[in-house]
């Protein structure tokens, strides 16, 4: 006879069209298990004659025989109830950790505990999630750009005080990466919205899509295995890895190898020259700790990151004019002590008039690497001090016997410059921006640091001395 199953196990059929232009649904197929998740490709239907024919099909068939339609709620079910969950725990908690505690917290009898809430912060958390893709969908919708441009100053000031969207949430959730794949479409065409938004562009590096992957089995470890040993399970984690990021049916043998069948046995020779080894590079450790200087106060320890990875100069603005199609930005080539002057994109027009900018000396995040902003080719970054909402920016003037090229120093932190292309690769703009700030004088500084222009130089001051203001 039919035996019934709880099992959590669900079948989306899925159009190829829709799929190759959702990397959001993308994601969340590559990190569901196989075994829970059928997934049926479907060619795009052919057009008729007339200009007639079915739409895109997209749909989920639950093992309870319910069918979902609607693109946003497939998404929450498949972090949620469909596949029991397996989405909202760690390490992806795609929901938040929410839908979890709604059930119940146990990943049992779905059908019988979701909708008895156990939280009312998370019952609200799950309709922000909603909510806030239900957005992403308005700004997907709007081929003019407006919705997201409107957008924008409001998210900034709404992630002033938030890591993610969706408050007691450990990481970025579905609706944070649905609206950053729906900000990013607009941003590639038009980069300069997204200038002097500090928050947006934190959120939007610390919400990386990468984020979203098939986590490996961790091996675990006595200690007191040699080295040979833990070689071969990296080796083997390592192809886990690799197979699981191509077809995943063949990262069952990695995985299996990974790890071992139980736990490794040695001899007792073994574990004694293991132990050796280890005592031996403890002590060369120790004796390297004990040869080493003391850090100066005030310096970031060695190997730390700090503001002075960044090369920010004084430069001066040699001319300036409005860009052809971008109401907001204008185009400056701005002196930085180099050869040439630099061209550089300002999205200031909202805020300065045109007479008021050339001859203008300026603060210059030199090690940027060379993009193109509407189709003008910028390389750097204007330093603008800007309130929370970004309704009020202003330039930041460098002292009077400030030279173009001087480059800004930070109390004792004097490492130097990061090469262009690690400073993007690296993120290090959305580690180090937050904390750069003027205090209650207008003066710039970094984690209480003020910058200043050489040795023994003056302090730059955001002009009218805006106080307490991001500086991006």
């Amino acid at each position: 006879g039919n035996v019934a199953s709880g099992a959590a196990r669900a079948t989306l059929t899925v159009s190829t069209t829709i799929l190759e232009n959702d990397p959001l649904l993308q994601k969340v197929i590559s990190a569901a298990s196989p075994l829970q998740l059928t997934v049926i490709k479907k060619a795009p239907p052919k057009k008729k004659k007339g200009g007639g024919g079915g739409g895109e099909e997209l749909k989920l068939l639950l093992a309870s025989e319910v069918e979902l339609t609607q693109r946003n709620a497939i998404l929450r079910a498949l972090c949620g109830p469909a596949l029991h969950y397996a989405l909202d725990h760690a390490p992806h908690f795609l929901l938040g950790g929410h839908a979890l505690s709604l059930s119940g917290g146990s990943g049992g009898d779905a059908e019988d505990k979701l909708g008895v809430p156990s939280s009312a912060s998370s019952a609200l958390a799950l309709a922000g999630i909603s909510s806030w893709m239900s957005v992403a969908s308005s700004v997907r919708e709007d081929k003019s750009g407006k919705a997201v441009k409107d957008l924008l100053p409001k998210l900034d000031l709404y992630l002033s005080t938030r890591s993610f969207l969706v408050p007691n949430s450990p990481n970025a959730t579905l609706a944070d990466y649905d609206l950053q794949y729906a900000i990013s479409d607009v941003a590639s065409e038009d980069e300069a919205i997204l200038v002097g938004l500090a928050n947006v562009q934190r959120w939007m590096g610390a919400s990386g899509s990468e984020s979203i992957v098939e986590p490996i089995s961790p091996v675990f470890f006595y200690g007191d295995e040699p080295e040979e040993v833990i070689a071969a399970a990296a080796a083997a984690t390592a192809a886990a890895s690799k197979a699981a990021s191509g077809a995943k049916g063949d990262a069952k043998p990695a995985a299996a190898a990974a790890q071992g069948g139980g736990k490794v046995e040695l001899t007792e020779e073994q574990k004694k020259a293991a132990a050796e080894k280890r005592a031996k590079k403890n002590a060369e450790k120790a004796s390297k700790k004990a040869k080493q200087p003391k850090q100066k106060q005030g310096a970031a320890p060695a190997g730390e990151l700090d503001i002075s990875a960044l090369d920010i100069r004084v430069g001066q603005i040699v001319k300036v004019w409005e860009h052809e199609t971008a109401e907001k930005l204008y185009c400056e080539s701005i002196d930085v002590g180099e050869k040439e002057p630099r061209n550089i994109a300002l999205g200031l027009r909202p805020f300065y008039d045109l007479g008021g900018m050339e001859n203008k000396r300026v603060l210059v995040l030199c090690n940027l690497k060379a993009r193109n902003l509407v189709g003008f080719p910028s390389h750097g970054m204007v330093l603008c001090a800007s309130n929370a909402d970004h309704t009020k920016v202003k330039l930041i003037a460098p002292p009077e016997d400030a030279k173009p090229g001087d480059r800004l120093m930070f109390g004792d932190m004097k490492g130097e410059p990061e090469a262009e292309n690690k400073v993007g690769k690296k993120k290090m703009l959305e580690k180090l921006l937050p904390d750069l700030k003027t205090d209650g004088k207008g003066q710039v500084m970094w984690k209480g640091a003020l910058a200043k222009v050489g040795e023994g130089g003056g302090a730059c001051v955001a002009e009218e001395n805006m106080a307490d203001a991001l500086v991006g």
